[in-house]
């Protein structure tokens, strides 16, 4: 076959159309990757993008269920934690290998292997997820704001759409300045909690086995419950969508040994800030079994009176200070990978791009106007009920990027000589069944509860 006639690599590789434009064009590959340097340096380089994708991990959406579970139970769902984190490490991993070695995202990856209907009802469903999320954030922020500075929620929802400016000129400024913020508003949160614990002063012993699993999390019906709540919304499938994509930011070259390092180090700066969204997570566990379980108050899940009790119960209120600065820096970090994320699903499922502002102004207004009218009408509590209706939106979502995820990367035909080994694709597979699985029972536990 002669050079003319060659087909182009995309359709070598099982793709079935060419790539038209790189994800996020304005970002990729503007992070240069040094050569002939030390494994330190390399890893510096790669280092971002995983704690872009953990903040999804530890945002406003994932504080009830942690609360609650530690209220109620003490540190025994730890290890419901750990495993949510472990799952969650597998999943992103193979999401930014897809990146790396195809040089697609996931929605780039969907709409060139599925029909044109197929992929539209993906991106619909993806669009509802991120807007769900969103919503969790938009909720999260406007509560901290209330329980910082005494502005309603109204109001606060009202401000959180102001973000888009920030986001909008650190984009403009450099992907890096963006990957800045994100860890620095990370280390806020995790710097806020380390001081809550030091205060709360759990029982270690009890931290200790609470990460071993117990039987009695499958045999008793209420823990059990809040024990899925944390499993199911652990992976947001808005985040495999996102880590494909700024990945490829690095300006990885593109042979193979390129890319196997740059799989590498992308998968170890991953691990390293799932890692640190489990000590997030755990924290918010343990702060609540230290503080709330222990002093009998067992059914403290709303987030409002979690701040109201650090006070009186620790002695300080610099302990309620920190939790609410904590859900700010949660929030606002949040919108930052939902902005992105919104750009990235349509750009690649539909290959329309528009500017950032609109698309991010666009979301937060279909996120806004729920929120305002709900709290509007029942306030704090209202508002809360919401933030859990987002988490089983998502669930609704969950596996229509987890499969295409799992699928793709255990093809030969797409990804080469980085194709999933027989025990990772098995492992994958069962781990998306969990997931799944686990969504569907939580989401038919929570329709049983609004109808009862």
């Amino acid at each position: 076959m002669n050079a003319a006639s060659t087909p182009p690599i995309e359709e070598l590789s099982g793709w079935r159309f060419p790539r038209t434009m790189p994800s996020l064009p304005e970002s990729h590959h503007t992070v240069a990757v040094p050569s002939g340097v030390g494994f330190w340096r390399k890893a510096l380089a790669f280092a971002g993008p995983g704690y872009m994708v953990a903040v999804g991990y530890m945002d406003p959406g994932n504080w009830a269920t942690d609360l609650a579970g530690g209220a109620r139970f003490g540190y025994a769902l730890l290890s419901v934690i750990l495993l949510s984190n472990l799952m969650a490490i597998l999943l992103q991993a193979l999401s930014l290998k897809l990146g790396i070695v195809t040089g697609r995202d996931l929605a780039q990856a969907c709409r060139d292997h599925y029909s044109r209907p197929v992929s539209f009802v993906l991106w619909v469903l993806c669009e509802i997820a991120i807007a769900a999320c969103d919503l969790a954030e938009v909720i999260g922020s406007a509560i901290a704001l209330n329980l910082l500075f005494g502005i309603p929620l109204i109001w606060g929802v009202c401000l959180t759409a102001l973000d888009v400016l920030l986001i909008l000129l650190l984009q403009n400024r450099g992907f890096r300045y963006l990957e800045a913020l994100v860890i620095a508003l990370v280390a806020s949160i995790g710097i806020c909690f380390a001081v809550e614990l030091f205060m709360a002063r759990p029982a270690l012993g009890g931290m200790m086995l609470g990460l071993i699993p117990q039987t009695r999390i499958v045999t008793d019906p209420a823990m059990l419950y809040i024990a899925i709540g944390i499993l199911g919304a652990t992976v947001m499938p808005h985040n495999l969508y996102l880590h494909s994509s700024i990945v490829q930011t690095r300006k990885v070259l593109p042979d193979e040994a390129s890319k196997r390092e740059a799989v590498k180090f992308a998968t170890l700066d991953s691990t390293a800030a799932l890692l640190f969204a489990f000590f997030i997570n755990a924290a918010i566990l343990i702060l609540a079994a230290a503080t709330f379980h222990q002093s009998g108050h067992q059914g403290v899940a709303e987030i409002g009176d979690a701040y109201r009790l650090l006070t009186p119960l620790l002695g300080t209120t610099i302990a309620s200070t920190l939790f609410a600065v904590a859900l700010l820096a949660s929030g606002q970090n949040s919108t930052i990978t939902g902005t992105l994320a919104g750009q990235i699903v349509m750009e690649g499922f539909l290959n329309i791009r528009l500017p950032a502002w609109l698309r991010r102004l666009i979301t937060r207004l279909i996120a806004i106007i729920p929120a305002i009218i709900v709290t509007a009408l029942y306030g704090e509590r209202g508002a809360g009920s919401l933030l859990i209706l987002s988490q089983v939106i998502l669930s609704l979502q969950l596996s229509f990027a987890v499969v295409p995820l799992v699928y793709f990367t255990g093809q030969r035909s797409k990804m080469g000589g980085f194709v999933n080994a027989p025990w990772l694709a098995a492992t994958a597979w069962a781990v998306a069944a969990v997931i799944i699985g686990l969504n569907g029972w939580l989401l038919v536990g929570t329709f049983r509860e609004w109808l009862a």
